[in-house]
């Protein structure tokens, strides 16, 4: 693809190229701040991490030809911003702040760079630049809050040692339902054993088929779709894990939420998708926990927050609060 065209300044090219990168793999869209997105593709490769976390290497070798395509089917001829939420971006980023501006200076034209956890553009799709806070949930967990002068976040520490409530926490307290009752204990739940035993086979084997995957959050998260089943179908173990994870899902909204002003909080990711035996005890708790904030449905997902991101930073509106572990911007390069 070509840069901005010569004599072109950042300040007057609205094309920009927002990307969502994550556990999955890419998506990605270009549009331009008067229309908004014109076009979005996906790669469902990951972008691999070593030593000095993120590759940025491996990021532009599949977002290069992904941007060319694009800009063809958008009939977009410029790019002067850009927006690139990143799973694990605040751990992991040192090489992708190091980099990838550049890079996307020099293969891509582009100037102006958002950098940012995935997080953070998530709650920028879920709130836009309001106040509050946005509980993400998928396979893991954390939730972010801002009252727009800084970040705060809140769990988000893996399987082992967090994401407290969510696809993975709950798969887990599931199957171990599952195996105090195969095992006789109390707090077990036939149910749940019918169902865990369905999916992955007796229960002898399951520590066997678990323990040495390397996607054990993944194979733990598949099993959360049967609690919630079970958990409909009226199972009290089931409905009392749901209960305890919507009560830790609360807690983290709790850390992150401004304390005065009128907050919004969102909830936002595939694990809300399991409808009401989550989200009716959700409710209860996010009302008990922040009586002062107003519960609101997010209005998109973590690609939307970037195309949010990097729309606002090109017309010179981003309010959402700068952190170089969270939302690092480059303006101007190459000026």
């Amino acid at each position: 693809m070509t840069g901005a065209s010569r004599g072109t300044s950042p300040a007057n090219v609205g094309g920009f190229l927002a990307v969502d990168s994550g556990g999955s793999g890419l998506r990605v869209a270009v549009g331009d701040v008067e229309r908004g997105p014109l076009a979005v593709r996906e790669s469902g490769v990951p972008v691999r991490t070593g030593a000095r976390g993120i590759n940025a290497g491996h990021l532009m070798e599949q977002l290069v030809p992904l941007v060319r395509a694009l800009t063809a089917e958008a009939g977009i001829r410029a790019l002067g911003t850009a927006a690139v939420g990143a799973a694990g971006f605040s751990t992991l980023g040192d090489a992708l702040r190091a980099e990838l501006p550049g890079a996307l200076r020099r293969e891509c034209g582009i100037r102006t760079v958002a950098l940012a956890a995935d997080a953070v553009t998530a709650y920028a799709g879920a709130l836009g630049s309001r106040p509050g806070a946005v509980v993400a949930a998928g396979t893991g967990l954390i939730a972010i809050g801002t009252d727009l002068t800084r970040w705060r976040r809140a769990d988000g520490w893996g399987h082992l040692l967090g994401d407290c409530g969510g696809g993975a926490w709950i798969g887990r307290a599931g199957l171990e339902a599952a195996l105090r009752a195969h095992d006789g204990r109390e707090g077990g739940s036939a149910r749940l054993l019918e169902c865990a035993e369905e999916l992955f086979g007796p229960m002898q084997g399951l520590p066997g088929k678990l323990y040495p995957r390397p996607d054990r959050p993944a194979v733990l998260a598949s099993f959360a779709p049967r609690v919630a089943a079970c958990a409909d179908e009226g199972d009290p173990v089931a409905v009392a894990v749901l209960r305890a994870a919507a009560r830790h899902m609360a807690d983290s909204a709790a850390a992150v939420c401004p304390t005065e002003g009128e907050p919004q909080v969102a909830l936002t990711g595939g694990l809300f998708k399991m409808g009401a035996p989550l989200l009716v005890p959700m409710t209860e708790e996010l009302a008990a926990r922040l009586p002062h904030a107003q519960r609101v449905p997010a209005e998109g997902d973590p690609l939307h927050g970037s195309v949010r991101i990097a729309t606002e930073l090109a017309a010179g509106a981003l309010t959402l609060p700068r952190d170089e572990k969270m939302l690092y911007v480059v303006t101007g390069q190459g000026d």
